[in-house]
């Protein structure tokens, strides 16, 4: 291990040793807002701090098995324990090296996702809803909450677009840490419903994660930068649908961003979404911005949410989901439709993490 990850380590193990201490104080018993500051830093730094210990533990293993060689009759049993120490620590080394790893400050957000029809009519929105289906039955299998913020039904019951809040936590994280790289085109290739000649078509959709954003602390929108529109819902929703003038646009001026909301109860309810909404573009198209300017220095496989680059191509008549980016085939197609995303989300973020980890080894030289 380098000098240099074992100086950050002992530090944050020294720092764990003060949260602790803190936490024990009486200050932090009475600041209910520094208590919940400090269990939130300790939440962090265990974890690390617990691995390193079980490296440390490994390296004093491997020590003293090799002073045992030297003695004949543990000398067979010495040549056990080495091997097994020496090939613990490089795993123990490459788990701790992930955890040191930069976080990303909006893995404990939750998302709005949107979903769009492209090229192919109607079937591509029947994909729309198809995909919408997939992230609700994912989130639903995470316990998140899925609420619809804005649909546009198409005339055979899928989407034009769609666009949906998933809120949750799974083991600390969002739902943004587990979908932040589904972003990007979707192609689907299947015999429509309404082919009569049994021919496969090729639609596509594209999708837009992105975290939901506080609006006051992340984006700054001005009243004056703001146009806001009300409108008479359309589509199904009932006797209140198209009763009353709900449905909210909101223009942002400077950027020309727009965000709608046309399902909540009340006008007040939708000028609330929509602003989220907007809030979240707004913060997006910034986050994109910068992503576009290290790509110029560092292209990365997962990470740059382009909405016109090709991600991943679904075929039904194979039965199989490629993941362009990664290279990576799944014969799982039911399974996947169903929410069952864990194997490509596992395999997204594992590649994600040795780019990191290449990055992380060419500065350190």
């Amino acid at each position: 291990m380098k000098p240099s990850i074992r100086e950050k380590l002992d530090q944050l193990t020294r720092r764990l040793e003060e949260v602790d201490a803190l936490l024990s104080s009486e200050e932090a018993a009475k600041d209910m807002d520094q208590f919940r500051k400090l269990s939130k830093e300790r939440a962090e730094l265990e974890p690390v701090v617990s691995l390193y210990g079980a490296f440390r533990q490994a390296e004093a293993d491997l020590a003293a098995a090799q002073e045992m060689l030297a003695d004949p009759d543990m000398k067979e049993l010495a040549e056990e324990e080495v091997e097994a120490a020496k090939a613990r620590l490089p795993e123990l080394e490459l788990d701790l090296q992930k955890l040191l790893l930069p976080r990303d400050p909006n893995d404990e957000r939750n998302i709005f996702l949107e979903i769009r029809a492209g090229t192919g009519g109607d079937e591509s929105a029947l994909f729309a809803a198809d995909l919408f289906r997939m992230y609700s039955r994912y989130a639903e299998r995470q316990r998140w909450q899925v609420e619809v913020v804005s649909a546009n039904e198409s005339d055979l019951g899928g989407y034009k677009e769609v666009i949906v809040r998933i809120a949750g936590n799974s083991a600390g994280l969002g739902a943004y840490s587990k979908l932040k790289f589904e972003s990007g085109g979707h192609r689907v290739q299947r015999v429509p419903a309404t082919e009569t000649q049994g021919r496969i078509h090729t639609s596509a959709c594209t999708v837009a994660v992105m975290p939901e954003v506080d609006e006051v602390a992340d984006v700054e929108l001005n009243p004056a930068d703001l146009r806001i529109d009300t409108y008479r819902a359309s589509g199904a929703g009932g006797q209140h649908i198209n009763k009353t003038d709900s449905a909210v646009r909101v223009t942002h001026l400077p950027t020309g961003i727009v965000a709608e909301c046309q399902d909540g109860r009340s006008q007040h309810a939708n000028k609330a979404s929509a602003l989220k909404v907007l809030a979240a573009r707004i913060k997006d198209v910034q986050v994109r911005e910068q992503q576009a300017k290290e790509a110029a220095t560092r292209k990365s496989l997962v990470g740059s949410g382009d909405r016109s680059e090709r991600i991943r191509t679904y075929n039904f008549p194979q039965g199989r989901i490629t993941d362009h980016r990664i290279n990576l085939t799944l014969y799982k197609i039911d399974q996947i439709m169903d929410g069952d995303l864990e194997e490509l989300t596992g395999a997204l973020l594992a590649e994600h993490q040795a780019e990191q980890l290449a990055a992380l080894a060419e500065e350190q030289g």
